[in-house]
């Protein structure tokens, strides 16, 4: 700047060029905003306080989450349940509505919420008329998470482990007696998971993991259709490994419970193509296993 020329002052009111008004005026505006802003909260949150120190009757609460279960409103439906838990403790409908909020969970497909609220009510009042309902929620909350016998059972295992708990606990309930076609389904389940296992030993050549896979089939699952091909996978693998005792003690179980068995046919043809016959030796497991076997009873 030369020293013949003069700096002018600056304006003390700084104005924005572009929309025309003091700066001054923008953050008069942006403070009101906010002020709005706040008491709009503090209105939500004086609003919210009231509800929860004057709910609504238990009666009403019970009837709104009711009709958004209904409705098809599942989540909706469980948070006004547990709404009236809540709010209402110790009314009449505060009970129900912990076992109807499990029930909205589960319709929702949110079977870790619907299995913990089921959980605290069978904690909270085991021997209610509920309680069974309860339970029957918590088994097919792990029923609709089963898989196929090729992936992890651990699902299936639980879902028959609370099956067998209703029908042990609440023999007379209604619940009890829809579970059986369920345990069932698990039971054969578990079963074909142990023969893709044993399949699969079979293959790879390892026998004896294979024989331990059979052998759970042919002890703990007979009533399933698997226990067939388990026994004369037993046969197959006790004569590769030339325990032929073992191998004719197997066909002979197969023979005598299943004797039209198109598995009894090939363990037949394999022991006679060895000069060997079907002969239950009494000392071996599979005759303790099957002593007092009967067939299973198909109810249609």
């Amino acid at each position: 700047m030369g020293t013949d020329e003069v700096m002018k002052p600056v304006s003390p009111m700084l104005v924005d060029r572009r929309a025309g008004k003091p700066v001054w005026m923008k953050f008069v505006l942006v403070g009101a905003s906010a002020i709005g802003l706040a008491l709009a909260g503090c209105a939500s949150t004086d609003t919210n306080a009231q509800k929860l120190l004057n709910p609504d009757p238990p009666g009403k609460m019970y009837a709104a989450a009711d009709g958004a279960l209904a409705g098809g409103k599942f989540e909706n439906a469980a948070r006004k349940f547990e709404d009236l838990d809540r709010d209402h403790p110790y009314a009449p409908e505060a009970r129900r509505a912990i076992v109807m909020a499990a029930y909205a969970y589960f319709r929702a497909g949110k079977f870790p919420e619907a299995i913990a609220t089921a959980r605290r009510y069978t904690t909270l009042h085991p021997g209610t008329t509920e309680a069974a309902f309860a339970h029957h929620i918590i088994a097919s909350c792990y029923f609709e998470e089963m898989r196929g016998p090729k992936f992890d059972q651990s699902s299936t295992q639980k879902a028959l482990t609370e099956y067998r708990t209703l029908q042990a606990r609440y023999p007379n309930s209604k619940y009890a007696r829809d579970a059986e076609n369920r345990i069932r389904i698990a039971v054969d389940s578990l079963a074909a998971h142990e023969m893709e296992v044993g399949r699969y030993y079979l293959k790879k050549g390892n026998h004896l993991a294979a024989i331990n896979r059979f052998k759970t089939v042919a002890k703990d699952y007979q009533q399933t259709a698997h226990v067939e091909e388990a026994l004369m996978r037993l046969v197959e693998l006790y004569m590769a490994l030339g325990i032929k005792n073992e191998a004719q003690t197997a066909a002979a179980v197969l023979g005598h419970n299943f004797p039209n068995s198109k598995w009894y046919k090939y363990a037949y043809d394999l022991l006679k193509s060895d000069g060997l016959a079907p002969r239950e030796e009494q000392g071996s497991w599979l005759s303790s296993a099957w002593k007092n076997f009967k067939l299973p009873k198909i109810s249609l």
